[in-house]
Formats: structure tokens, C-alpha cells, sequence
């Protein structure tokens, strides 16, 4: 339970000196971030931060000039989010890996909503009091302040007649009132839609039979369908409020990328295709549509649909010149914005940008005792596949060492189709720290490079998408930066496939290789996406950061849906992102037309190929690529007589939400490269 603490104030950390030899220690980077997200009040007076101490964390109320006003202890809880609803309210989501939270059946990650109340200090679970419903969330939290009251609309699992239905219900925060707006069809409702009014306006569902998406709207007391499609990679949902307020508007994302906005009357309009998208921008008092952003090359470039948005944005980014600038919060005027500020030389910060006052200020690191002396260099750079295919990647080099002849690590990302960028990794940076050059490659499948770059990775998992990694090895050594024969691979999530797919499949590259939490047998990941039972029963002794893969997020991934979940265990969008697990079938190599070979891309199935020692780190709370993946593969390597580690993260989950066992990965991963593949 979330407990009341004393008042906190934000507090900058003094920084302190490096040593002069010896290397920074590995807490510096293992550790949670200090500060993990700002969020600025609609007004602008006022800071919601989440910190973190240890294993705890905390939310915390200041005042943005400074000073604190309140502040509440979360303890261990995973707390996801923390959003304003009005002046008064904080909106807080948590999330908890359980065997089952009021259900039976396997350990899922659970989100639950709370309302914190900064002038009276009361915290209410909002779902609690929701009639005949699961105390667990199935969507993010819709805010609308409505005739001057803040409300809150949740998604939540209600039971009609024996089964689970998605309904949403409205909170008024002022009056403490609750009341059922919409309940969908009993498995197919996957999403709705309020309108700046409150009231429900669009609902997506989709069919796991068929892999049919719909889109209805409502037209007075009449839901029509304004358009359906066949989404065999996962439904498109509904991304938001449209230009006007009345409109809705659907960001897919599968074989090709499209922004397209809906009116009830039925009228659509496509407003992007074949695009970069990674997000979009909604007004934050009227929800409207107002933009979006996306990666064009190294950089997030946000393009506003209003050319004096667009102005005050440039006028952002001057002030900080020299960095990278990502959007975090903003008020309802938009004059004030809070902004993630990443440094190549300081690392990444929290500043202010008010535009009234024409100032910028920074609010502190990011990361604890980060200082410059503890940040390594690091270079984009491109090289060419062996198909020809041009290949981004990002080279982090030991700012200790001369660029020559360097032991390497090779550390690909999640997803699988996520992707890397130029911002402050801490993973790369501990290892680069250590002495080793950190190969970060954008292979294809990976996103943010152009439909077409995506679309060439479908079929290529174990295959162009693994050999990318090595052509960027060979690149690397033709160049004498590193020593060919020095050279490990690492990763998690998509990211501890490929590592453990480097010793199984593209071997005579690699000296070793580190999982943490990657899937091993493709046949189970299938299974967890269209017959999750079947893996749940054998999980092990526990049950799935690098962002994801499977049922039973790293970087560029997300946990599992639980709207489909309570019901059949079935699908796997969710919360943080639109990406299901149906998708990863595509990488695979399913297209409809035919089955792929999995267990020739599966290492745990390739176990009496692998020549080089394997370490493998998984967290006993993974709900996404279950424990069971690395027992299976520790087994199958012990019984082809192969040196293996496995080593257990007790409490984990899929993204190193935790401070002591994320160290725990870290500190076990170093050394066992250390080892392996010594750096000097």
C-alpha cells in the first residue's frame, strides 16, 4: 500500500570527482535514474517528479521556482506514471507482477491507478470503488476537466453473465462520484475514446480470430462503423482525439505506417503515410491533435500542424544547442514546457523552458554523480551489410584508450523493432568504461529508418538481421578499431536472442555471449501468442531494458495487454505501447502464406552448436519472455556439455524496473566479459 511520507523537496546531488584511475564505480550506471520522469502542473506553478533512492521510490510536489509542497513514498512499487489531472490531483499508475491479482491463472503485470490528492494528502484507488469491476486498469488514463472538475476515465475488466467485458467508467475527482459510460462485446472491445466533453466518442475491437480491427463511432446514441481492416500483426486501436476535438484519429503501424483521422459521419482523411512516426502531439487542455514527432536520422524532429508552435519549438532547441531536446510536459497554454535534455559531455537532465520570460533553467541530473569524466564518446556511424543493405549504428569508445585495436562488445537492441539513437545509454556507457569499444547497431527490422527498412527485416529474425551484427564487427576490424578476435555480444529482451544467436548461429564471431531475459525457443513465444496456455503450465521457477517478446519492456518494447489477457490469455498490447506481439510473428517469418522452420532459428534448439561460454540472466517476474526460456536454454547447453551460467533475478521483471537486481545484471555481465574477453 502507498503510505503517506513527509514532505520532499527535490535536491540536487553535488557532484563528485572521479578517480583519476580507477574506473567509475559500476553503480553509477547500474543504478535506477535519480530522477525518473517531470511532469509541470497545467497552470506551470507546480512539479510532479518521480525520484528514486535505492530501491524506493518517491513522487514529490515543488514549486517550479523551488521549494517543496508535498510528497508521498510508493515504496518498491513499480510506479509506471504520474499525471495531472486539474491543479489539485496527481493521477498515479503502478504496476505489480502477480500469480494472479482477484483471477487464476499465470503470473501478469498488472496496472493499477491511484488518485493522490496534494492539498488534503489523500491517495484513493480509483477502481476500487468501480461497481462489479477488477481493481486492475486496462488502458492509460483518459483527463478531461470537465465544467471546471477534473475527471479521470479508466478501462476496466467488469463481468457481465460470467465473462470479462472492457467498460469504462468515469470518475469526478472533485465530487469522488463514479459512473459506467460503455461496456464493449465480451472479447473483442480493445479501446476507447472520450471526447473533450467526456463523453464516449470512439471504440476499437478486434477479432483474435480472424485478425479483423474495427473502428466505431458515435453519433448521438448510435455506435457506427466507420472502418475495419484486416490486422493480422495486432489491432490498430485509437491513438487520440483528431484536429477538432470531434474527430478521432488511428496511428497503424504494421506493413506500412499511416496516420489517419475519422469522423463519426463516417469521412476519413489521411493526414501522414509512409511515414517515421514515433508519436504524436495532443493539445494538453483540449486533447486536440496538434502535431507529431519522429526520427529523421540521428534526431526527433517535431513537426507542429500550426506554424507558431512550430516557432516556439525552434525557439526551445535554442536553448539548448548543443544537446538533444525531447519533449516531457507541458501547461495548458503551452508556454512553459519541461524537456529531457541529453548532453554528449554531462549526460541527460531535466530543464524548464518558459516562454514568457524568455528563460531556461536546468532542474538537475538525471543520473546521480554523473559527471563528464565518466561519459565515453560516442560516434554514429554506417557500414554496409553484406547484401549491400546500408546499416546506422552507434560506436561508443573507452575515452581512456586509443581508437585502435579495442576489444568490442556488440550490443544490440529489443524490440526487435525498436532501435538505438545518439542519447546516453548506460548500458554501453558501464561497458565502454570498463574498456571496451560498444557496437549499438540499428539492423534491420529496426524502427525510425523508413517503412522499407522495417519491412526488410520480416522473415530475417536469426537470419540478415542477426549477420547484420557480425558485417558491422568485420566493418569495424577492417577499419583496426577493434580486435576481430576480442569481440562478445550482449543484450535483452530481442537484444538476448541476438547474443545467444551469435553463439548459435553466426558463429566463429563471438568469444561469449550474455541474455538477459531473451527468448530462446521461437516455438513457445508462438504458443504465448496464439495459444498462451500451453506455455503458462510449464514456466519454471519463475514466469519474462534494453526494451520484448512473448506472454508468460527493455528499450523499445512494452508488457503485455491485459484487456485480452483476462479473458483468454491471448494477446499482448498494451499500456506503454502499440506493439503486439503478432507483429513479432512477422519478424519470424509468418506472412500467412506459410510456417517457418523455428526451430532453426531457436538457440535453445542449437544448443551443441555453441562453442563459447554463455551467460544467461533472466528475472523471475518476467511476464513477457517467461524464466522458462533461459532454464530451457541452460539445460539444453548443460546437456550438450557447453559452459553455462544462469543466474536468476529474484522479484525482476521484464525491464530492470528494480535498482538492486538491474545492478545485479550489470555487475554479473561485466564480469563475466571481464573474464572471457579481458579488455587489457
Amino acid at each position: 500500500m502507498i503510505r503517506l511520507a513527509l514532505t520532499l523537496a527535490l535536491t540536487l546531488p553535488s557532484l563528485s570527482q572521479a578517480a583519476a584511475k580507477e574506473p567509475p564505480k559500476l553503480s553509477l550506471y547500474g543504478a535506477l535514474p535519480m530522477v525518473e520522469d517531470v511532469q509541470i502542473s497545467p497552470d506551470g506553478s507546480k512539479l510532479a517528479v518521480i525520484t528514486t533512492d535505492g530501491e524506493k521510490r518517491f513522487l514529490t510536489i515543488r514549486k517550479t521556482e523551488g521549494g517543496g509542497l508535498a510528497g508521498i513514498s510508493v515504496g518498491d512499487n513499480k510506479l509506471r506514471s504520474a499525471s495531472w489531472a486539474g491543479e489539485d490531483h496527481v493521477i498515479l499508475v503502478s504496476s505489480v507482477a502477480t500469480q494472479g491479482l482477484q483471477l487464476a491463472g499465470p503470473k501478469r503485470e498488472y496496472f493499477t491507478v491511484v488518485d493522490f490528492n496534494i492539498v488534503s494528502g489523500v491517495q484513493k484507488p480509483l477502481m476500487e470503488a468501480a461497481p462489479e469491476a477488477l481493481t486492475m486498469i486496462l488502458g492509460q488514463p483518459q483527463i478531461r476537466t470537465i465544467k471546471g472538475d477534473p475527471h479521470v476515465f479508466l478501462e476496466g475488466a467488469r463481468f457481465l453473465r460470467g465473462a470479462a467485458a472492457n467498460t469504462l467508467f468515469r470518475f469526478n475527482l472533485r465530487t469522488g462520484t463514479i459512473r459506467m459510460l460503455e461496456h464493449g462485446a465480451r472479447y473483442s472491445s480493445d479501446s476507447w475514446l472520450v471526447d473533450a466533453e467526456g463523453q464516449p466518442l470512439a471504440q476499437s475491437t478486434y477479432d483474435h480470430t480472424t485478425g479483423r480491427w474495427s473502428l466505431l463511432m458515435k453519433a448521438g446514441s448510435t455506435w457506427r462503423t466507420v472502418d475495419t481492416a484486416l490486422a493480422p500483426m495486432g489491432s490498430h486501436g485509437v491513438s487520440g482525439l483528431g484536429r477538432d476535438g470531434t474527430s478521432a484519429v488511428v496511428w497503424r503501424r504494421g506493413e506500412d505506417v499511416a496516420l489517419k483521422e475519422y469522423r463519426a459521419d463516417g469521412a476519413s482523411e489521411m493526414l501522414v503515410e509512409d511515414s517515421d512516426l514515433k508519436g504524436l502531439l495532443h493539445d494538453p487542455e483540449t486533447q486536440r491533435l496538434i502535431g507529431s514527432y519522429g526520427m529523421r536520422g540521428d534526431d526527433i524532429v517535431y513537426a507542429f500542424n500550426k506554424t507558431t508552435d512550430q516557432a516556439f519549438w525552434r525557439a526551445a532547441l535554442k536553448a539548448f544547442p548543443d544537446d538533444r531536446v525531447t519533449l516531457q510536459s507541458w501547461t495548458k497554454d503551452r508556454k512553459r514546457l519541461v524537456v529531457k535534455v541529453d548532453s554528449p559531455t554531462k549526460g541527460p537532465a531535466f530543464a524548464i523552458v518558459d516562454f514568457d520570460t524568455k528563460q531556461s533553467w536546468t532542474l538537475g541530473p538525471i543520473y546521480k554523480n554523473l559527471t563528464a569524466d565518466a561519459i565515453s564518446p560516442v560516434r554514429a556511424i554506417s557500414y554496409k551489410a553484406a547484401d549491400g543493405l546500408a546499416i546506422n549504428a552507434y560506436l561508443t569508445l573507452p575515452r581512456t584508450r586509443a581508437p585502435r585495436n579495442l576489444p568490442l562488445i556488440v550490443l544490440p537492441h529489443a524490440g526487435p523493432e525498436g532501435r538505438d539513437t545518439l542519447g546516453y545509454d548506460w548500458w554501453s556507457q558501464a561497458l565502454a568504461s570498463r574498456g571496451y569499444a560498444v557496437l549499438r547497431a540499428n539492423f534491420r527490422g529496426s524502427d525510425g529508418l523508413g517503412v522499407d527498412f522495417l519491412a526488410a527485416g520480416f522473415g530475417q529474425w536469426g537470419k540478415t538481421m542477426q549477420t547484420d551484427l557480425s558485417d558491422g564487427v568485420r566493418h569495424l576490424a577492417d577499419q583496426g578499431l577493434i580486435d576481430r578476435n576480442r569481440v562478445c555480444i550482449m543484450g535483452a529482451s530481442y537484444g538476448g536472442y541476438a547474443a545467444l544467436a551469435g553463439a548459435a548461429l553466426d558463429t566463429g564471431v563471438y568469444r561469449c555471449a550474455v541474455s538477459v531475459g531473451g527468448p530462446t525457443d521461437l516455438n513457445l513465444v508462438v504458443q504465448s501468442v496464439l495459444k498462451p496456455e500451453a506455455v503458462c503450465v510449464a514456466e519454471g521457477p519463475g514466469s519474462g531494458a534494453r526494451s520484448a517478446v512473448g506472454d508468460c519492456r527493455l528499450r523499445g518494447a512494452g508488457p503485455l495487454n491485459i484487456r485480452r489477457l483476462l479473458v483468454t490469455n491471448a494477446d499482448g498490447r498494451d499500456l506503454r505501447t502499440s506493439t503486439s506481439p503478432r507483429y513479432w510473428l512477422r519478424f519470424m517469418g509468418f506472412d500467412g502464406s506459410r510456417t517457418p522452420d523455428l526451430d532453426a532459428i531457436s538457440p535453445a534448439k542449437l544448443a551443441d552448436k555453441v562453442s563459447v561460454p554463455v551467460l544467461l540472466i533472466h528475472g523471475t517476474d518476467d511476464t513477457i519472455v517467461p524464466y522458462a526460456h533461459s532454464q530451457i536454454m541452460a539445460d539444453a547447453l548443460k546437456r550438450a556439455g557447453k559452459p553455462v551460467d544462469l543466474i536468476p533475478l529474484d522479484g525482476e521483471d521484464h525491464w530492470l524496473s528494480r535498482g538492486a537486481t538491474r545492478l545485479k545484471m550489470l555487475t554479473e555481465a561485466v564480469a563475466f566479459v571481464e573474464k572471457h574477453n579481458p579488455p587489457d
